[in-house]
């Protein structure tokens, strides 16, 4: 398909995802309201002081959630570009490295035992993205050979310290006392964005943007590396340096939308290979489509996580897996020689 009118349609998809995320949820509202409120926002109009309830669900509850869930869906999707090319792995997404598993001890260290309560509504994210960078350097410095840094040894030495996260967040789960905290923990480990707020959109915007134009100066070279090493010097880009250069470009955009979403599966997995089936595999055209794609995707799966079950909230990851894994394999059966190659 044409990327230019696909990614045009997809901003437009895009913008109507955000109002009807803001306008459907389980305190009912008009339209009209909404839209209004929305206005008052955006322009800082007055409002009449029985508006105040609804103005803050619009604006300092629903519209930020909304926003910060297309802002980790579209960074979850060039991620996934990006560790695709890095690894040479189809089946690698931005959770491979063990990163995500590495913030979820930090997380739950807030959540189950009050660690860093001294920084507030922060605690978290910070905690989270602290322990994130701390594995990833642990990924690094372990995967790292004299010869470089090899595909193989990352998708080792990530799998293997991501179960190790794990056991560790899981002695700390069964260590906790039994509730809310335990509730809490789960939740954050498969995804949720109930503790959206205004301020921690920027931080997460400007560096899913600073790793989106990243990759895409990269674009090229991207090619070269997915055709092997060989080819790749051969074409004058230098793998090992590219490597680590998109290593800590993946690190630091998975640990920063992880830190304030939790640990959201499948859209890095799933939303390169479903934009690759459309524009083919030049990494120019799929990271023009992919990120819009999964910023669509995850603005719908957390309106359904919240009007679902409504009053109670599914986890994110849940409903990406549900809505994901259906579209996938139809597409596969539909058109899944542009993947596979038969």
């Amino acid at each position: 398909m044409p990327t230019g009118p696909l990614a045009a349609g997809l901003v437009l998809v895009l913008l109507g995802s955000l109002v009807c995320g803001v306008g459907l949820g389980a305190t009912g509202m008009s339209w009209d309201d909404v839209l209004r409120f929305l206005w008052a926002g955006l322009s800082a109009g007055p409002l009449a002081a029985d508006d105040a309830a609804g103005y803050t669900i619009v604006w300092e509850i629903r519209f930020p959630r909304v926003v910060l869930a297309a802002v980790v869906g579209a960074g979850l999707a060039a991620v996934g570009v990006a560790v695709q090319a890095l690894v040479r792995n189809a089946l690698a997404d931005p959770f491979v490295l063990g990163i995500s598993s590495g913030a979820a001890v930090g997380a739950n260290a807030v959540i189950l035992f009050g660690a860093l309560a001294g920084l507030g509504v922060w605690a978290l994210s910070f905690s989270a993205f602290l322990s994130a960078l701390l594995a990833t350097l642990v990924v690094y410095a372990v995967a790292r050979s004299p010869l470089g840094l090899s595909p193989l040894r990352l998708v080792l030495t990530g799998t293997a310290l991501a179960y190790g996260f794990q056991a560790v967040t899981t002695v700390m789960v069964f260590g906790a006392e039994r509730g809310e905290a335990a509730r809490a923990a789960m939740m954050w480990l498969l995804g949720s964005l109930g503790g959206a707020t205004w301020p921690k959109v920027p931080a997460a915007a400007a560096t899913v943007a600073a790793g989106w134009v990243w990759l895409r100066l990269r674009a090229g070279s991207l090619d070269a590396l997915s055709m092997g090493d060989e080819t790749a010097s051969a074409l004058g880009v230098p793998p090992d340096r590219l490597r680590r250069e998109l290593f800590v470009v993946t690190a630091a955009v998975t640990g920063t939308v992880v830190a304030v979403s939790g640990a959201i599966g499948f859209v890095g997995l799933m939303v390169p290979h479903l934009v690759r089936m459309l524009v083919g595999a030049s990494h120019a055209r799929v990271l023009a489509v992919a990120p819009l794609a999964g910023a669509v995707l995850l603005v719908w799966a957390d309106l359904l996580s919240r009007v679902l079950l409504a009053p109670t909230e599914l986890p994110v990851g849940v409903v990406t897996a549900a809505l994901g894994v259906p579209m996938f394999l139809l597409l596969m059966r539909r058109g899944g020689h542009a993947l596979t190659g038969r």
